[in-house]
């Protein structure tokens, strides 16, 4: 026998050691496909692209050492028994012994992924990090409707309604809301907690449709996991400013919110020296007085509300003062001193949760509204149709889009533009940078000008540029420098534009092919009227031959790159073409609005 003579199937070397593909990973956990990607979502588990796939390129690959972290998960044979428990209980059905399969049922074994969520996110920070998705299929299915077709049950859609809730009642108490933008799929937020910026999306309240084209088990199996996600960083923020978790639910001021959860707590006796329990509104006139000043304190809350819904009360307490970052007291002071009230047909439970998180006091039409509509003190009312009944001259008519550009823009915008009956000006995208698209707005190029009047900064007129306002003649003007240092100024300025000049003039006699030249033969050629006449002839010719220069140094330079590095440029030049045809694109539409 050789010496180096291996058996064959005895070793795997290579990526075949490395990585497994979907059915061998089934056949070595003995689990079926459903259970499998179960586990894969719950722990964390991705497939993965090696770079030689063994089996082909139909198949998914996963890494060897994932599936034997998923060999060795407690949760796996924690599935196994529930899976043996539900054919006792088919057992039991299909025999028609209807009592001995409502008993199995109740003692139906259970389990729980708080060690889960422990083993993927250490530290609470990694937590906020993975957040976004959570928060978006959460807010989804708060709005889902309930149907047994695909196992969605009226306490799973109650449960992500009062997460959600919990979340935008922080949120909105700690004023760490930062943009908003109203889309086509939805409202899009965006929060800032702990140092991290957290953007999720929540959906129009409408009534929502189920489609045939989603996989509903895959997503139900990510929402058991992110409900205990968000259960974690809700119970970790309460906690952070001395409130209780979970708030208490009190079923009459719920029944009074009109089917919409109202939300209440115990305030810490060591805060404000009393505790209070959540009392029916309207007690009557023989309760004790300690009752009755729960009950006056539970009306206080409402004038403060900070959740997204009406009829939920949440009030953070904290033993100790946090000092807020610049950003933070900005918002906390938008809109300060306002007191709007919406009408029926705006989105109030976005309004809701928007406009306390600035620091504005809101109301709405309903039994327990911390005030209606005749008041005197309302300063706004928002207004999404153009007839109105009774009109107050004391308060201003606007349209819901003024409060998210004056939240995007943080200043108070002119209500000019957003009068009912008016087309408002575009709503424009807090997440997009217009200086790297390439393309800014007008209206955002006003909004920057009010901002700057805002700060009492001054701005350059359109046609005037930076190196305008940096002249010594201006300088001098506006009394930043003396005259003597202004003359000092223009002198290096014009020594500077004469050097300049020079060198453009020996870089243009090199392209010509003479050589470089001197300062006498420069400032020969630059007294000759008529060498000028054909020096400014041939300049297209010569920006066309430094044009060709570059092309053939970059066709170089692409030669001479790896095929990966090449066609990662490649694209890049595509997208910078793609970008640019979409700025013009823009800038033709304005020019035809114009017309």
């Amino acid at each position: 026998m050789p010496k180096h003579y291996r058996p064959p199937g005895k070793k795997k070397e290579g990526n075949a050691a490395k990585y497994m593909t979907r059915t061998q990973a089934l056949k070595h956990l003995q689990v079926n496909l459903n259970l499998f990607r179960r586990l894969c979502i719950v722990k964390g588990v991705f497939p993965r692209e090696p770079k030689k796939k063994i089996k082909g390129n139909h198949h998914t690959y996963y890494h060897v050492k994932d599936i034997s972290f998923l060999q060795h998960e407690p949760l796996l044979e924690k599935f196994r028994e529930i899976r043996t428990y539900q054919k006792k209980v088919t057992k039991a059905k299909a025999k028609k012994n209807e009592e001995l399969a409502r008993l199995l049922l109740t003692r139906q074994p259970t389990y729980k992924l708080d060690r889960l969520i422990r083993e993927r996110y250490p530290t609470f920070v990694d937590a906020l990090r993975d957040l976004d998705d959570c928060l978006t299929m959460v807010h989804l299915f708060a709005v889902l409707p309930a149907t047994d077709r695909e196992n969605l049950d009226v306490k799973r859609v109650h449960n992500c309604r009062r997460l959600s809730h919990e979340w935008q009642a922080y949120i909105s108490r700690t004023h760490s809301l930062r943009k908003v933008f109203v889309s086509v799929k939805g409202i899009y937020y965006q929060a800032e907690v702990d140092g991290q910026k957290i953007t999720w999306l929540t959906p129009h309240v409408l009534q929502q449709v189920m489609t045939n084209d989603v996989d509903f088990g895959v997503m139900l199996t990510f929402l058991e996991f992110y409900e205990t996600l968000l259960a974690f960083v809700n119970f970790k923020m309460y906690h952070s400013v001395n409130v209780k978790y979970p708030p208490i639910l009190d079923p009459q001021l719920e029944a009074l919110a009109a089917d919409l959860y109202a939300l209440s707590r115990y305030i810490d006796a060591s805060s404000k020296g009393l505790a209070l329990k959540p009392q029916a509104i309207g007690s009557s006139n023989s309760e004790s007085s300690a009752n009755e000043e729960s009950d006056l304190r539970l009306s206080q809350l409402q004038h403060q509300l900070p959740s997204n819904e009406p009829g939920a009360l949440m009030h953070l307490v904290a033993n100790e003062e946090v000092e807020d970052d610049e950003e933070t007291k900005v918002c906390k002071k938008l809109f300060k001193g306002m007191k709007f009230f919406l009408s029926r047909e705006v989105p109030r439970e976005s309004l809701l949760f928007v406009i306390p998180s600035f620091g504005g006091v809101v109301s709405w039409e309903g039994e327990v509204a911390p005030f209606k509509e005749d008041d005197e003190t309302i300063t706004h009312q928002i207004v999404d149709k153009p007839s109105q009944g009774h009109l107050y001259l004391s308060r201003e008519y606007i349209q819901p889009q003024w409060i998210y550009d004056c939240v995007n823009a943080r200043i108070i915008l002119p209500t000019e533009n957003y009068m009912v009956g008016r087309i408002p000006p575009p709503h424009l995208s807090p997440f997009v940078d217009n200086e790297a698209e390439g393309y800014v707005p007008d209206y955002a190029e006003t909004i920057k000008r009010l901002q700057a009047a805002a700060r009492s900064e001054v701005l350059p007129l359109p046609d005037v540029g930076k190196d305008d306002l940096e002249h010594p003649q201006s300088l001098l003007a506006e009394g930043f420098m003396s005259r003597a240092e202004a003359a000092e100024a223009a002198e290096r300025k014009k020594k500077m534009m004469v050097l300049e000049k020079q060198y453009h003039d020996e870089l243009k006699m090199e392209l010509k092919g003479v050589g470089t030249v001197d300062d006498d033969k420069v400032d020969d050629l630059d007294d000759r009227g008529q060498e000028e006449e054909e020096e400014k002839e041939e300049e297209p010719r010569l920006d066309d031959a430094a044009n060709q220069t570059n092309d053939e140094n970059a066709d170089m330079g692409t030669v001479l790159m790896s095929r990966k590095k090449r066609k990662l440029y490649e694209a890049m030049k595509i997208s910078q073409k793609r970008k640019k045809a979409g700025v013009e694109r823009l800038k033709e539409r304005k020019k035809k609005l114009e017309k």
